[in-house]
């Protein structure tokens, strides 16, 4: 199984251990090497092929935008920053996300997952049949095949398996990003439900082990193509 080999390009040390970390929890990802400045990583680029680029924008010797600029072929490409005022530029250059620091593993998750999607047409396909979410400061394992659906609760999401109920500050869509659509479906602003777990439904509801979930106005289509 191929795994998406991707390089860090960051000159302060805590950043970088960061994520190294959410990197070795990610089991698509192959971490190839850690670079202080963009010249050492162009050295490395040269002998070297990589699929993804996590790239800081304040480097010694040449600034991350410019060393972006300097590649004829790049590979994808997630930038990493602390000022926000660089997004524009940095979509404008293709970028595949752009995080701003401090990093969440929600949403560095997010961020290589749309990696792995685009890297379908060239790269064997990784499956996953599981995500990691926080809950309460710990970093939790949870299988696709047991989530039954999951609720949107302000600023977290509530997600509901066959064992266990999680909640995990993240948004709705952040989630919904990260699982397979062909499983998981929105029917509601507020919820996700698992195809899978569907026991029965009407137009206005989806029953789910005993439990009524309302089917959302502008979401009865999905309901319909199921």
């Amino acid at each position: 199984m191929s795994r998406i080999k991707c390089i860090v390009i960051e000159d302060e040390p805590l950043a970088a251990k960061v994520l190294k970390d959410y990197i070795s929890a990610v089991p698509f990802l192959e971490l190839q090497g850690i670079f202080k400045d963009a010249i050492l990583a162009s050295e490395f680029l040269l002998k070297n092929e990589v699929d993804l680029i996590f790239l800081d924008i304040h480097l010694p010797k040449l600034k991350g935008m410019a060393f972006l600029k300097t590649l004829t072929n790049p590979p994808s490409v997630i930038v990493t920053t602390a000022y926000h005022q660089y997004a524009v530029e940095g979509f404008a250059l293709n970028v595949t996300d752009y995080l701003l620091k401090p990093i969440e593993f929600e949403r560095f998750l997010t961020a290589v997952n749309k990696v792995n999607v685009d890297n379908r047409g060239n790269t064997e396909s990784v499956s996953r049949d599981f995500i990691f979410v926080n809950v309460q400061k710990r970093k939790v394992k949870i299988l696709f095949e047991e989530i039954l659906y999951i609720e949107s609760q302000k600023e977290y999401v509530k997600i509901v398996t066959t064992k266990h109920e999680y909640l995990s500050k993240m948004s709705t869509n952040d989630i919904e990003e990260l699982l397979p659509g062909h499983i998981f479906k929105r029917i509601h602003r507020s919820f996700i439900v698992s195809v899978n777990h569907i026991d029965a439904y009407t137009a206005e509801i989806v029953e789910i082990k005993g439990i009524s979930i309302p089917i959302g106005r502008g979401y009865k289509d999905v309901i319909e193509r199921l």
